[in-house]
């Protein structure tokens, strides 16, 4: 078991600093918030430090899910950020989506301390994280990587190296991109079975068992059906993660038609009050 920080206590990653705690990890956690720190340690445990240099201090494993680009570099660089508090050897683990050029740059940061650096993005939402049950794509050394697999284990049921630092978030990217045009395609298809009188759970049923089926149809359809969106990956996520892989693909000449327009489409269900909507709610564009 090891000595590990986890920083960032929001809807993710406090579920997942609670599982390491679970599996017998030692967890001091750091949050921008002191209060929600002080909470999570007297739900599950382990203690709470006022910066992340403290909360890193003598870790083997840092962790850290966080909000964006310039968030991460907040809780990473400068006299109170993590690499300040880390000990030659140790290994950060990033769990937050947010740019391949971050996690670049926060790699040879780490580098130039002797500390190894993992870009460790993370699929499943808040239900994955709270079960135990993330999708966890990796960028990095071989090393590095074999060293925090096992404690990734505690909330993933899988991980996998995909390539350099860097891979790990482009390779969320990919995710995002083929989830932004399904969910599209699934509220179309629930918007056209209503016009046409169909029952549209009956449809569902039936489809899913086909060549249509999809996760996003067997856990959101029916909610989507019924109009339900207070749950799961907020809107204003996605828009910012969309925006990132757009930012991408500006840099590296892919064309990406559809995930531009579901962008848009995803900006007018903010202008709509529906910021914090599941993903799914795409379908009240349509029904509006």
């Amino acid at each position: 078991m090891a000595k590990v920080a986890f920083l960032g206590l929001g809807v993710m990653g406090a579920p997942m600093a609670g599982h390491l705690v679970k599996k017998g990890h030692s967890v001091t956690v750091y949050n921008r918030t002191a209060a929600k720190a002080e909470a999570w340690v007297a739900a599950n445990g382990g203690a709470h430090a006022p910066t992340p240099r403290e909360a890193s201090e003598g870790a083997e494993i840092v962790f850290a899910c966080v909000g964006n680009d310039d968030d991460l570099r907040g809780v990473v660089l400068g006299p109170d950020g993590a690499l300040a508090g880390m000990e030659a050897g140790a290994i950060f683990v990033d769990h937050t989506t947010a740019s391949a050029e971050v996690a670049r740059e926060l790699a040879e940061a780490a580098t130039a301390k002797g500390l190894g650096f993992i870009d460790a993005p993370v699929s499943g939402g808040q239900a994955g994280a709270e079960n135990g049950m993330l999708t966890v794509m990796c960028g990095g050394g071989q090393g590095c990587y074999d060293k925090v697999e096992s404690a990734i284990g505690a909330y993933a049921r899988a991980c996998r190296l995909m390539g350099p630092v860097g891979a790990g978030q482009l390779t969320k990217m990919v995710n995002q991109i083929c989830i932004a045009g399904l969910v599209q395609g699934l509220s179309e298809g629930v918007h056209f079975a209503k016009k046409a009188g169909l029952d549209v759970e009956a449809v569902l049923s039936v489809i899913s068992k086909g060549a249509a089926g999809s996760w996003q149809m067997e856990n959101r359809g029916s909610t989507m059906n019924a109009g339900k969106f207070d749950f799961g990956f907020a809107v204003d996520w996605m828009r910012k993660d969309l925006g990132i892989l757009l930012d991408e693909a500006r840099r590296n000449g892919a064309k990406l038609p559809v995930s531009a327009l579901v962008d848009q489409f995803y900006a007018d269900i903010q202008a709509m009050g529906g910021n914090r909507w599941d993903t799914s709610s795409l379908v009240a564009r349509l029904e509006r």
